[in-house]
């Protein structure tokens, strides 16, 4: 591959064929393999889910798919408004389920707020946060996480984050993942439905995931996709626009985050030709180019990627086994 060879134009797709072929896959793996009448997905508000569940609506038709609104304390309200709003367009069933008085009988929340106060001891209820790593490609250092804290008063505050604060925190966060997918999986039993998980290409490949939690499923439809191809078949399948012009977001903390900022350190479309130069062979040099960055910093962006790869091969880990036993069929 030459660095002329490296441009958006390698991640194009037909989105009608891909929607086909996904479309196919869906109702083989639905009512074949898992012999399940239908799915069960968490509608977000954002690109992922909303395409997920366009694309299982395409497969099974609208009445065998239960789209889940689950806010929280720390979500946005746009994302239960545009969730009801893609499930309105696409004509499936939708569930309001409030998880916070879940994630509060379990302690998320305190134990969060607990974690944080080893770095800043005043931080209570009344403060807002949100984790971030530096520009992947504007330092040399490992990205390290760092919490920005704004006060009750408004003013903000950026402390790098202990080993255990960060581990603390994201603990706590969790939570709010797995108890949702318990809640997918009680509406999945009870209409004896599959899960379908909605992580794209970047998200699976970098392991921007919970394990058991937003990354368990029974299928995984866009886990295939780049970004941009996400994008390109919400144009394809009528997605709302402002779904579609939203910024992706995480909508786990409460003061508004990029995806970028809490864990890619990069622009989504940067790091979809990123990962695909990286699983081409492209050296740093000749990939510079078309990501308009050094090769140096490329090759940190390698680094990175090769790194989070590594950290992932843990989550995506069935449980272990001292020794195989099989299932007959």
């Amino acid at each position: 591959m030459s660095a002329l060879a490296l441009s958006a134009d390698v991640l194009s797709l037909d989105p009608a064929r891909a929607t086909e072929r996904i479309a196919a896959a869906v109702r083989e793996q639905v009512t074949r393999q898992l012999r399940r009448k239908g799915v069960v997905l968490g509608l977000s508000g954002g690109i992922d889910s909303s395409v997920a569940a366009a694309l299982c609506a395409r497969a099974l038709g609208p009445t065998r798919v239960l789209g889940l609104l689950m806010p929280e304390a720390d979500s946005s309200p746009d994302s239960t408004r545009l969730g009801r709003l893609v499930a309105e367009r696409l004509g499936i069933e939708w569930v309001l389920e409030d998880v916070g008085p879940i994630l509060t009988a379990a302690g998320c929340y305190r134990r969060r707020d607990d974690a944080l106060r080893a770095v800043v001891p005043e931080y209570d209820a009344r403060h807002r946060c949100k984790l971030v790593l530096p520009d992947l490609v504007a330092t040399e250092r490992y990205p390290v996480f760092s919490v920005v804290v704004r006060s009750p008063a408004g003013v903000e505050r950026r402390e790098r984050l202990t080993a255990d604060a960060y581990l603390g925190v994201v603990a706590a966060t969790n939570f709010k993942q797995r108890v949702r997918k318990m809640l997918e999986y009680y509406h999945a039993d009870r209409r004896q439905y599959a899960v379908v998980g909605t992580p794209n290409r970047l998200e699976h490949d970098q392991g921007f995931f919970v394990k058991n939690g937003d990354g368990a499923a029974d299928l995984k439809p866009i886990a295939h996709l780049y970004k941009s191809q996400v994008y390109a078949l919400a144009r394809h399948l009528g997605i709302p626009e402002e779904i579609q012009s939203r910024p992706a977001t995480t909508d786990t903390y409460s003061l508004a985050q990029s995806q970028e900022e809490f864990y890619f350190g990069l622009p989504l479309a940067t790091l979809d030709l990123a990962i695909y130069a990286r699983d081409h062979g492209l050296p740093a040099a000749a990939a510079a180019p078309a990501l308009g960055l050094s090769p140096e910093q490329v090759e940190r962006v390698y680094r990175v990627i090769d790194g989070k790869r590594r950290a992932a091969r843990y989550q995506h880990l069935a449980p272990l086994l001292v020794e195989p036993v099989e299932v007959p069929a």
